[in-house]
Parts: structure tokens; C-alpha cells; sequence
């Protein structure tokens, strides 16, 4: 195993013996690339995280050093790339997260009963169960399997995608639903399927899935949405990053149209955009729904 060098400001980061020595500097640069592909700030304690889950791709690639991965990536033709952020953006979520949300969307799903379709979208689909959550929720709205909802799910993640597409989950993922609900909206797995429970296929026909890179100039969507969903997204964005993002979802929202954020996200920065209606939910700013966008940003 290679010595690993302490001083200056490629020292290796502490951590004790390694695999591959991972210097500072590298991992300044990895926070670099990321934060330039994805828009994700990672902090100084996040070195650890980077460390074990790149090793990963160092292995794949039977690479020796970090460097050798850093040169991979500038001469990637996006394979790799792909494999990079994947492996570096968190994908924590469960069924029914923050709960208060979803008698609101329902509410607002009711208010609305006239229009068709209801239009959604969820921009960290991660592994499904937000997207299959807002599913359910117009089920039980509506008292139907086909309600006059279309939801389109996103997320930069094309690992966790294609496990959201799927709709198949541990039943321990499913423990802290009602027996009723596991009962009435997925299909309990058996033989070699056993311990496995999967989305009823009505269900999964009311999502769309496909890969978005919430940096990107374009989205390739077509709103307008009547609820965004973006929540728990944001506290990885600097607050320049999360006001150019805000700004672009109020074209693509109905004057009517709902913001969902995460519980410890704040739009304040961008009240002219946005202002709260409720916890953690947000409607457009006065006058943004008569123009359909916002006006630029003010420091």
C-alpha cells in the first residue's frame, strides 16, 4: 500500500489506512466536478462518503489512484459521468414522507376536480416511493384506479430510476404503511419473489419516469404542472443554484399551481418568486401567475 503524504495541501485526508490514497486536492476536485455537472455542494465532512462510495468505481474500473479516476472522467464520453453522479447523490425517501403534505395535495386535487388531467411532477423520484405516495393519494382522492391524474417522475439518478420503475420493494419498506394500504395498492411476492412486494400495475400506469439533470439549460418537460413536488432537492444547491432553478419552474406551473418543498427548505430568498401558503408549500408570487415568469433575480 502506498505511503500516504500528509503535508501541504494534497495531503492524504485522514481516515486511517486506505486502499487508494485520497488526497485533498483530489477531493476538492471531485467537489468541483460535481457541484459544475449537478449543481451538489458537498461540506468538508462529506470526504469520507466521497472516499467509499468512488473506491467503488476505482474498483470497477481497476484503477490504482484517484487521479487516474479524475483523468477517466475528463476523458469520458458521459459512461462514466453517469456512474460519478450516481454514485455520489443521496437518495434517502419513503413512503409517505412528511406526511402533512399529501391531505393538502388531495385538498388542492378537489378544488381542482374540474380539470383534466391533474398535472404532477416529481423532481427527486429517487427509488419510487414519493412518486407511487402521489399515485395513491389521487387513488384515494378520486375512489379510483384510473383517476384524471398524470404524474411525470424525475430524478439525476439513473441507478435509482430504473429500481422507481420497477416498483418492487423489500416488505420492510412497506412496514410502516397501514395493512390496508400494502393490502390495496401492492402485490405481495411469493417463491423466489418472497419478501418482496410489488406496486399494483394501475398503479405504476399514472407515472412516468425519465432522467433530469435539474442543472441542465432545458428540461424536457412539458408543463404546465399543477404541483411540483421538490422536496428535500434543494439543501444540496447554494442558494445562486436554487433561485435559477425556482426561476425556471414558474413557467412550467398553472397560476393556480403548488410548490411542495422538503421540511428544511426555505424559499425566502426567492419571495419573488414564491410565497408560503402553508408547511413547507408554496404558490406562485403575486403577479408571476399573470406574467408566467419570473422577473430576474434582484441582489
Amino acid at each position: 500500500m502506498a505511503e500516504k503524504r500528509r503535508t501541504g495541501t494534497t495531503s492524504a485526508l485522514d481516515g486511517g489506512d486506505r486502499e487508494f490514497a485520497f488526497t485533498v486536492a483530489e477531493f476538492h476536485k471531485i467537489r468541483e466536478m460535481l457541484y459544475q455537472h449537478a449543481g451538489i455542494t458537498l461540506n468538508d465532512g462529506k470526504k469520507d462518503m466521497v472516499y467509499s462510495r468512488l473506491a467503488r468505481r476505482l474498483r470497477s474500473n481497476r484503477l490504482t489512484s484517484f487521479q487516474d479516476y479524475l483523468n477517466l472522467l475528463e476523458q469520458d464520453d458521459g459512461t462514466e459521468w453517469e456512474a460519478f453522479i450516481n454514485s455520489l447523490t443521496t437518495n434517502l425517501t419513503a413512503f409517505y414522507r412528511e406526511p402533512h403534505h399529501f391531505p393538502i395535495l388531495a385538498d388542492h386535487m378537489r378544488s381542482l376536480a374540474h380539470k383534466r388531467p391533474f398535472k404532477i411532477w416529481c423532481c427527486a423520484a429517487s427509488t419510487g416511493e414519493e412518486p407511487y405516495t402521489l399515485a395513491m393519494t389521487a387513488v384515494d382522492t378520486f375512489g379510483t384506479f384510473t383517476p384524471p391524474v398524470e404524474i411525470v417522475a424525475t430524478d439525476i439518478d439513473t441507478n435509482v430510476l430504473s429500481k422507481a420503475a420497477a416498483g418492487v420493494y423489500d416488505i420492510d419498506r412497506l412496514s410502516k404503511l397501514p395493512t390496508a394500504t400494502v393490502k390495496r395498492f401492492f402485490l405481495k411476492g411469493t417463491g423466489s419473489n418472497e419478501g418482496k412486494a410489488k406496486v399494483r400495475p394501475e398503479l405504476r400506469k399514472l407515472i412516468t419516469f425519465g432522467q433530469l439533470n435539474l442543472l441542465d439549460a432545458q428540461w424536457p418537460l412539458s408543463g404546465p404542472f399543477d404541483v411540483i413536488f421538490c422536496r428535500n432537492v434543494m439543501i444540496y444547491f447554494d442558494k445562486d443554484t436554487q433561485y435559477n432553478m425556482l426561476r425556471k419552474f414558474v413557467p412550467l406551473m398553472e397560476p393556480h399551481g403548488l410548490l411542495f418543498a422538503g421540511h428544511s427548505e426555505s424559499l425566502f430568498h426567492a419571495a419573488d418568486l414564491f410565497r408560503l401558503r402553508g408547511q413547507t408549500v408554496y404558490e406562485l408570487a403575486r403577479g408571476k401567475a399573470a406574467v408566467g415568469k419570473a422577473a430576474p433575480h434582484q441582489r
